[in-house]
């Protein structure tokens, strides 16, 4: 299979290695010709520079002939404003149009990151399913919002694009290309790295720091937290002095989500910190999050964490 590694300037280091040390830790481990990546990282330069400065010698993707998959990693950008004024470069409207015409001609497009910020800019994410880190999700909602987006995922793929999550999902993206071509191979490698899988980011996502993206859905936020074992949609609105669809409006353009389904995920993330920081039993955490009986909290937290009840106990002091 060949792989291009489509390098920007101003790369994220961490993103860059993770995704050729995974694919070349898989070549090394392969015991069959079917499992080899043919590697090669190209750009719009011979040599750019990564967000630490780092000199990275790169092909001409003029040149390049056209991949099985070309791989974006993320660019170096750690705020809304900073990803946006980066994806206005000339360099990522000429990835666009490259990207656009190899996957017209077959190739499979992914990335990982704030990489997905460059798909998207092409138009590529248009109508197709996708994720992003989750902490920039507000901002890809509301600058692409034809991308149809669901950032508790890990990896998406929709019709030949495949997203990922925030920065070490380039890891998660790697085992997920390794995996079509080797599932054997790709347990090695997480082996190797000691990497569990991870469907899911939404474990991982800091509900207070998405919802500054809108005074209105922080207000919300702040209420809905004092208030998750009464919850109440009525209550909530006038609280926030909004209407009930106002604020179901903006929660979902804002988060893609409704105010009952963003409630569950406060719940769950403090059912998740009670149970593993205390002794309470289950019955005790589903009353204090608002839910009459065990058994619905069970089922939200398998869903929306992908680990049981015993699970997230075996993690209680853990470091």
């Amino acid at each position: 299979m060949r792989v291009a590694v489509l390098v920007l300037e101003g790369a994220f280091d961490t993103g860059l290695a993770a995704v050729l040390d995974t694919l070349d830790t898989a070549n090394a481990l392969a015991d069959r010709k079917s499992a080899h990546f043919s590697v090669s990282s190209i750009g719009f330069a011979q040599r750019v520079r990564t967000s630490q400065g780092f000199a990275v010698k790169l092909r001409r993707a003029a040149s390049a002939k056209r991949p099985d998959v070309v791989i974006v990693p993320a660019l170096g950008a750690k705020t809304p404003e900073t990803i946006l004024a980066r994806i206005s470069r000339a360099d990522v409207a000429s990835a666009g149009a490259l990207l656009r015409k190899w996957r017209s001609s077959g190739a499979r497009v992914a990335a990982a990151c704030t990489g997905t910020f460059v798909l998207a800019a092409s138009g590529l994410l248009d109508g197709r399913r996708a994720t992003t880190t989750w902490w920039l999700a507000p901002t890809m909602r509301e600058h692409f919002p034809r991308a149809l987006l669901d950032d508790s995922r890990m990896v998406v793929d929709d019709d030949g694009v495949t997203t990922a999550g925030a920065a070490l999902a380039h890891v998660d993206l790697a085992l997920w290309l390794i995996r079509r071509r080797s599932p054997s191979i790709a347990r090695a490698t997480a082996r190797h790295f000691v990497f569990d899988e991870r469907p899911l980011q939404s474990s991982y996502v800091l509900h207070d720091f998405v919802t500054h993206a809108d005074p209105l859905v922080e207000r919300f936020e702040q209420w809905a937290r004092a208030h998750l074992a009464e919850f109440s949609m009525y209550a909530a609105a006038r609280s926030v002095g909004a209407s009930e669809r106002t604020l179901e409006r903006r929660l979902q353009t804002v988060l893609g989500k409704s105010p009952v389904s963003y409630v569950q995920d406060l719940r769950v993330e403090r059912a998740v910190h009670a149970l593993e920081t205390t002794d309470a039993t289950v019955d005790d955490v589903a009353t204090l999050v608002g839910y009459r009986d065990a058994v619905t909290l069970r089922t939200l937290l398998r869903k929306k964490t992908g680990r049981g009840v015993r699970e997230l106990r075996d993690r209680k002091g853990s470091p």
